[in-house]
């Protein structure tokens, strides 16, 4: 009897550090893949793999933020489109983000949706101004205009609500209905 309940607890032993080892390595295999994941969707390539978002990538190539600026530089559409206040709020905003977006891409009429009255509607959802402010460091530049100047202090002192894309609706896409309009109606 002895025997036997030392040969179980040798068995047991091994199938725990079997157990233990099979999951650090699916754990490590998990992170890998996720970080690979969340890289790969953070790119304007990944999100014009949907034929919907085809011309907001032309309308962003063809704003300040989409490169058409002095230094050159691109932001990608999580830069503007995802919250950068932790983690956790990052990826289920971007997860319910992209479920949206599936589901409008297979959905929706293009050519009949009203692109104008759902970029109004919903431009609040998904721009943050915790993204805008990643950048944006510097909000009351020398050479401000005065109306920018006022709006930027109380903005800054906390004394309006309004976020970022109230005031600078369009900024991150340069004739974005207008291309949205053309794009869909020449490929009808």
């Amino acid at each position: 009897m002895a025997l036997s309940f030392n040969l179980k607890k040798i068995s047991d032993k091994k199938g725990w550090w079997l157990g233990a080892g099979v999951g650090i390595i699916l754990t490590i295999m998990m992170v890998l893949a996720s970080g690979f994941m969340i890289e790969t969707t953070n790119t304007d390539t990944f999100c014009v793999s949907c034929h919907i978002m085809t011309p907001f990538r032309t309308s962003w190539q063809d704003s300040v933020h989409g490169g058409q600026n002095p230094q050159g530089f691109a932001a990608q559409c999580v830069d503007c489109h995802l919250p950068h206040g932790d983690f956790f709020q990052f990826l289920t905003v971007k997860a319910i983000t992209g479920t949206s977006d599936l589901i409008h891409n297979l959905y929706i009429d293009p050519v009949t949706y009203d692109w104008a009255a759902a970029s109004e509607k919903n431009r609040l959802k998904f721009t943050f101004d915790n993204a805008c402010r990643r950048c944006h460091h510097v909000l009351i530049p020398p050479g401000i205009k005065r109306g920018g100047f006022l709006a930027h202090r109380a903005y800054l002192r906390g004394e309006t609500k309004k976020q970022c894309a109230e005031c600078h609706p369009r900024v991150g896409h340069k004739n974005m209905i207008e291309a949205a309009d053309k794009y869909f109606k020449k490929n009808v």
